[in-house]
């Protein structure tokens, strides 16, 4: 009963979907300023865009 206890597997994408949301915040804060930028950039240039066609 106890190795089949051990073996069991279920709550395990709990613990895969924890460690990515981890992974992705430790990303998204050490390349902040990046990221920052370039949502900038991006916006700027939609919005150039846009204008053109008015």
């Amino acid at each position: 009963m106890l190795k089949n206890f051990m073996m069991e597997e279920d709550g395990m994408g709990v613990v895969e979907v924890v460690l990515i949301i981890v992974c992705l915040v430790t990303i998204a804060a050490i390349f902040r300023r990046q990221i920052i930028s370039l949502v900038n950039s991006l916006w700027e240039s939609i919005n150039n865009s846009v204008e053109s066609f008015r």
